[in-house]
């Protein structure tokens, strides 16, 4: 990919060094980084190395060390960056949009906006795996699946999925993989009026698996031979048809029907689960999330009951903890992919949490009535423009609509485009001889009037006479499809109506949670670094947040520079030569760069390489991904220190050479370890004809230190979500560009619908050609900011406090995968290391003795979030500071885990029990704590206040441990009556 016609901004000249040190205030690094110039003497004393530059020559090898410094912007002050990207923002040009096609405008209720959206304990917070300290996001998501649930009439919904598309692709496979052996064909009908980015992502994901895509009328999935079918209800051009006939006779053919919909018209219509529907997906978009030229928002997907234990993603779930009262939970957790690997049925790891929660919170705040009546609106101002437009004798192709109507415009149809742009307008091109118009909430009068207009254009009074359209006019839906059954009847739905009690609602959650906002959270391989408020202030800039993906290119002018400088300095980064910002997911990301390996071999004749060799130490999604594009995975051992075991990698190269694709590797590996021969590695593989993927979830130890372009690497995904700042939002949402090299750039993914990529582009993988393009500015903000001093040294500084904690850790615990570096203290790691708790087990009674999780639900206690549990080993906790930690925060949480490692030893000497210690019993809840009956061995103090700094500060787990197996024996995954709060 040619960056050469990409801006890239200029700087002063250098300032006088009498001024440096009077400048040195704005310096962004300085407060994104934790550590101190000061610190560095401790850190590096406790390490056992001389300086800085000493470690990371140590540890990083050589061999894979940058050859010249990044060539970046050098770093901009706060005010500065912002001043430029809003300089970039007004390259957008703000047209209101009647385009539709799944993105509408909506209006941000104010108090979800400044107390979810822009509120760090919601944006910093990371994936509810620890449910006790999650309680507060999980209750957010089961209302979002309540919510989704009633709306489609569906029996069970998943916690959120990517868009709409990639959630339709999954149901396409999610059916197959349901009937299994009963499953007729491979063959997968698509109604001719599903959205077309839709139909793009399942022809992408269903190429590599076999199945055969094949489009057609809705009214023809009555007989056409195929395992299942999707129709969207509306359709595209406005349409809305009872599905029930054509449901039931795919039934009667042993089909399945999945059905795409639009959760604001189902307040109105009939529930695609009244009619059958065996799947149902959407997008939430519309509920309070602004269209940011096409994300992130909250997918859903919906299934009949059945179907529970085969759906992809996450799903919430109700379950009781330790002291019998409800409490959530991801239920059903063994679907996640880091656990599944090979046998995962979706690669899906990073959902749309954050998204997902301003929908579910936009239903609460307009309860079941609000959302009639704004849907209500909808309706009837296109019923009036339809009666408005057939006086005009431009009469709809369809007498049914919700919001889109469908004009056949002939010969006029570049002229009324064109009319209704100068009029401030976007109209949809819907074919050659017709126009699309869509309405949503923010539809006013004057907008219907100007459209009126435009299609009248002289020939007609311009203005409506609103008072007989307020007389007669009744909303296009058919009579026989009007919503009869209730929808968001838990009370929940209906006591935040007031902005004082959603205010004190939002809060209460949130206050339930440990977000980066009160804790480090030391998760390895997950990267949870502060994102900075200035970071976060552009993306709900109008010029970047009310863009439709598909408006015409000069209005998208701002967005294309920003992309064009993000690619050339992630390309920068990271050694490539070209890359794609498509993938909203790291998985997403994955996936991409294999199908763009497939795709390199295929046109080069060798359409029989679908081998992946994948590392024991990969990254948990890596093996789901490969079977996602068509791979077979063959897993290769890893040596006693945590490398590849490079004989078994080439015997299993030589084994397989004629079908080899590639090799999968995490670097540094999962296991924290930068492995010195990575580059004979690469060699190997090259020479058998296969290619290597460089996992970059772990680029936060490699960026200005090590490129993987360049020691090797031919496509890696990055995580913006991890190493350039974008927060984890709970769960979501993320981006995951995937970086190529020279020869693979023209396989980068393409977009039909979009209008991008060539002949040999893959296919679309995000419903958007930018995919989740809103949230970019972050790490555009993040690298401007930095420069490339700033990013080196917080790679160098998150490789630092992770051996730092090494160090500490040492005497305590024993630090695996650690012992490569002779002369550091805690045998040197990379930017992460795994304390290993195994042997914590056999010391205090075997079986029921001290496991890694009862450490890492006694760290609550604590107040921190535990690390990454038994992964990518069973039996311990994998820890990453990152760079944005202080020396405070390190040592608070390395006093914890010595403190903890003293509670074990009282368990070793026989003074606690090993099933009654404060370990086994945490966390504890303060209702726990201020029972009469206490029978337990240690003292209220010692279970609420191991370490005396805890009574200053002190965060309370609102829930005791979680059960998840009675969760799972049990599932419940929507609103629980209230009854199940009483106590006794």
């Amino acid at each position: 990919m040619d960056h050469s016609t990409a801006p890239t901004p200029t700087s002063e000249p250098h300032r006088l060094g009498a001024l440096d040190a009077l400048d040195d205030h704005a310096a962004f690094a300085s407060r994104h980084i934790g550590i101190r110039t000061e610190d560095e003497g401790r850190m590096l004393e406790a390490i056992g190395a001389m300086t800085r530059t000493a470690l990371i020559d140590a540890v990083v090898p050589q061999s894979i060390r940058r050859a010249r410094p990044m060539a970046l912007p050098p770093a901009a002050w706060e005010a500065e960056a912002l001043a430029e990207l809003r300089a970039i923002a007004a390259q957008n040009r703000l047209v209101k949009s009647f385009i539709g096609q799944g993105y509408h405008d909506t209006h941000k209720p104010g108090v979800i906006l400044r107390n979810v959206i822009e509120n760090p304990a919601w944006y910093t917070a990371y994936t509810p795996y620890q449910a006790e300290i999650s309680q507060g996001r999980l209750e957010a998501l089961l209302n979002f699946q309540t919510m989704v649930c009633d709306l489609t009439g569906m029996a069970i919904a998943g916690a959120s999925m990517l868009d709409e598309a990639t959630a339709a692709a999954e149901a396409m496979t999610l059916a197959l993989r349901s009937l299994g052996t009963q499953a007729q064909s491979n063959r997968f009908y698509v109604a001719d009026d599903v959205l077309p980015q839709t139909l793009d992502v399942v022809r992408t994901r269903a190429r590599p698996l076999g199945i055969e895509v094949v489009t057609g009328p809705a009214e023809a999935a009555a007989e056409v031979d195929a395992y299942a079918v999707l129709l969207q209800y509306p359709g595209v051009t406005g349409v809305i048809r009872d599905l029930q006939p054509l449901i039931k006779a795919v039934h009667a053919r042993g089909g399945l029907a999945i059905v795409a919909t639009d959760l604001l018209a189902l307040t109105l219509l009939a529930p695609p689960g009244e009619m059958g529907a065996d799947i149902c997906v959407g997008n939430s978009q519309r509920f309070g999330m602004p269209m940011g030229n096409g994300g992130p928002h909250a997918a859903f997907l919906a299934t009949r009951d059945e179907f529970k234990r085969s759906m992809p993603g996450r799903l919430v779930g109700v379950s009781v903890d330790a002291h019998g009262a409800p409490a959530y939970r991801l239920a059903l957790q063994t679907r996640e992919q880091h656990i599944r690997r090979e046998k995962a049925t979706s690669n899906i790891c990073t959902a749309q949490v954050l998204p997902a929660v301003v929908a579910g919170m936009y239903a609460l705040f307009h309860g079941p009535a609000g959302l009639t009546r704004i849907a209500s609106r909808v309706a009837s101002y296109t019923a009036v423009l339809a009666a408005a437009l057939r006086d005009l004798g431009c009469p709809p192709r369809h007498a049914s609509a919700f919001d889109t109507l469908e004009i056949p415009t002939g010969e006029r149809t570049a002229e009324i485009i064109s009319a209704a742009l100068a009029a401030g307008g976007n109209l949809r091109r819907a074919s050659p001889t017709s126009v699309g118009i869509t309405l949503d909430e923010t539809t006013t009068r004057a907008d219907v009037e100007m459209l009126y207009a435009v299609f009248a254009s002289g020939r007609a009074p311009a203005a409506l006479d609103w008072s007989r359209h307020d007389r007669c006019v009744a909303p296009l839906l058919p009579a026989a499809l009007r919503r009869r059954s209730t929808f968001l009847t838990h009370p929940v739905f209906a006591r935040h109506r007031s902005e004082t009690q959603m205010l004190r609602y939002l809060r209460a959650l949130a206050d339930k949670d440990l977000a980066l906002d009160r804790t480090m959270i030391p998760l390895g391989s997950c990267t949870m670094k502060l994102n900075a408020t200035s970071e976060m202030i552009p993306i709900t800039w109008p010029e970047f947040a009310h863009v439709h993906p598909y408006a015409p290119a000069d209005q998208r002018a701002g967005y294309d520079i920003l992309r064009r400088q993000l690619e050339a300095w992630l390309c920068e980064a990271t050694g490539y030569a070209g890359d794609s910002l498509q993938p909203n997911a790291g998985s997403q990301g994955e996936y991409a760069g294999l199908l763009v390996i497939k795709a390199w071999h295929e046109s080069r004749g060798d359409t029989g390489r679908d081998i992946c060799l994948i590392p024991e130490s990969a990254h948990g999604t890596n093996p789901a991904s490969a079977q996602m594009a068509g791979l077979q995975v063959v897993v290769t051992r890893c040596d006693a220190d945590g490398n590849v075991d490079l004989a078994d990698l080439r015997a299993k190269c030589e084994q397989h050479a004629a079908r080899l694709a590639a090799v999968m590797i995490t670097y540094p590996s999962t296991y924290g370890v930068f492995e010195a021969r990575v580059k004979e590695l690469c060699d190997v593989v090259h020479a058998h004809g296969g290619r290597v993927y460089v996992d970059g979830a772990n680029m936060n130890a490699l960026v200005g230190v090590a490129a993987p372009g360049e020691f090797g690497g031919d496509v890696s995904h990055l995580n913006l979500h991890k190493t350039f700042c974008i927060p984890h939002g709970g769960g979501g949402p993320g981006v995951g560009p995937v970086c190529v090299v020279a020869d693979l750039v023209p396989f980068l993914p393409g977009h039909a619908t979009g209008g991008l990529g060539g002949a040999s582009a893959v296919g679309a993988i995000s419903a958007a050609p930018l995919g989740n393009a809103g949230v970019l500015p972050i790490s555009w903000m993040y690298m401007r900011m930095m420069g490339p001093e700033g990013l080196r040294r917080a790679t160098e500084t998150a490789i630092l406090s992770a051996n730092y904690i090494a160090a500490r850790l040492a005497g305590h615990y024993e630090v695996h995968f650690s012992g490569n570096v002779p002369g550091v203290a805690g045998g040197g790691v990379a930017h992460e290391c795994i304390l290993d708790l195994r042997p914590l087990k056999e010391a205090t009674g075997g079986a029921r003795g001290v496991s890694a999780e009862d450490v890492a639900k006694r760290l609550i206690d604590y107040g921190f979030h535990a690390p990454t549990l038994s992964f990518p080993v069973a039996g311990t906790l994998m820890v990453e500071p990152t760079e944005s930690e202080s020396l405070e925060e390190l040592d608070r949480f390395c006093d914890a885990m010595i403190a903890i490692r003293a509670e074990v030893a009282r368990i070793e000497s026989g003074e606690w029990p090993p099933g009654d210690n404060p370990l086994k019993a945490a966390p504890h809840t303060a209702e726990a704590l201020l029972k009469d009956d206490w029978p337990h061995p240690y003292t209220r103090a010692e279970a609420a206040y191991p370490l005396a700094a805890l009574r200053r500060s002190k965060y309370w787990a609102p829930v005791g441990r979680v059960d998840n197996v009675w969760g799972d024996r049990n599932l419940s995954c929507s609103c629980p009556p209230l009854s199940a709060y009483e106590t006794s």
